[in-house]
């Protein structure tokens, strides 16, 4: 059957369909499963206009399936003193990995970044999360050599 796929912005009318995505992506980080929370924060980001989220979809002659998404939250350089984009979310489903999905979110926030003036994009992934590691790295993503550090807030 005859497929392409399609990069767009997310819209608050995709809640049902990126909800259960979201929920996903939190499971991948041992996080529960608690898909009415996933659904009130991705619709908070997007009421507020606190994010960017792109969705990819397979684009079929009789249905479209959404096969992942990624998330974008703004920020700005100090140093540079420019924006800059956080590109905090990045899921794919499994059985869509390895088909260029991922590569094509990370190439439409890209654009995204470049027709909003950033100056960088910036992400972290868990340490084991080596597949990912890889996609950032042959992408043009640069391992950075500085020290992050974290502070819970109770």
């Amino acid at each position: 059957m005859p497929h392409t796929l399609r990069i767009r912005q997310g819209l608050l009318d995709d809640l049902d369909t990126l909800a259960p995505l979201f929920d996903a992506y939190r499971r991948f980080y041992e996080q529960p499963a608690d898909l009415d929370a996933a659904r009130r924060f991705l619709h908070e980001r997007l009421a507020l206009r606190e994010s960017v989220i792109f969705v990819a979809e397979r684009v079929e002659t009789s249905d479209n399936q959404t096969l992942g998404f990624t998330q974008l939250y703004p920020g700005f350089s100090s140093v540079a003193a420019q924006r800059l984009w956080i590109l905090n979310d990045l899921f794919v489903i499994p059985e869509a990995r390895g088909q260029g999905v991922g590569r094509a979110l990370l190439e439409r926030a890209r654009e995204h970044a470049g027709r909003t003036g950033a100056c960088r994009m910036t992400l972290s992934t868990a340490n084991d999360n080596t597949g990912a590691q890889r996609l950032y790295e042959d992408v043009g993503y640069l391992r950075d050599t500085d020290v992050h550090y974290a502070l819970p807030v109770p």
